[in-house]
């Protein structure tokens, strides 16, 4: 059975998930948001290894072996930095059940960051969250905006917790994310947040 991104899973009984009553299984959301641009760059890190490689294996250089070396090295390191920088960053999976908020990046679900709800005082709906706002796509941190994770410009969501932290997130069908969190909390319905 396949689901849809957003949408709550759980029994299909008569009793609300958070009743917690006989036969029904907490509702879990599930999101993500991907990045197909990223791609590209990812494509551009793997040209630069190969060129890495082709000029370690077969190279006329004849200018002596610590260019040669330093070219080599530069360019792995510069392709490994770009791939992974891409890949882990391609794509956001969010999770939300009965206890916790759990983000993870990539296709190997690292850097992950798991919130228990029991931490978080707040949660809106931002419409309109860009890479610009943040200084680019990925993991970031800004001190007087707090933690993101963008992976494409557009809607998402900001989660404040009681520390005074906040994280921000864009993945689809965020409103869907903000009420969930919500119905968990007990909140009342919110406004829009900038991001």
């Amino acid at each position: 059975m396949s689901e849809k991104p957003g949408a709550p899973r759980g029994d299909e009984g008569s009793q609300s998930p958070e009743s917690g009553g006989p036969g029904t299984e907490p509702v879990v959301w599930t999101g993500r948001a991907t990045n197909r641009v990223q791609w590209l760059l990812a494509a551009a890190g793997a040209a630069c290894m190969a060129l890495g490689i082709e000029l370690a294996v077969d190279s006329p250089w004849t200018s002596g072996l610590a260019p040669l070396v330093m070219s080599v090295v530069g360019c792995v390191a510069a392709g490994l930095l770009m791939l992974f920088g891409t890949l882990a960053f391609v794509q956001v999976a969010v999770r939300v059940d009965k206890d916790t908020l759990e983000i993870r990046c990539g296709h190997i679900g690292l850097p992950r960051t798991r919130i228990p709800l029991a931490h978080v005082i707040g949660a809106d709906f931002a419409p309109r969250v860009t890479p610009r706002h943040w200084g680019g796509w990925g993991y970031r941190w800004r001190p007087e905006k707090g933690t993101a994770v963008i992976v494409r410009r557009g809607e998402g969501f900001v989660v404040r917790l009681g520390d005074g932290r906040s994280y921000t997130v864009t993945v689809d069908d965020a409103e869907s994310a903000v009420r969930v969190i919500r119905d968990r909390l007990r909140l009342p319905g919110g406004h829009a947040a900038s991001a």
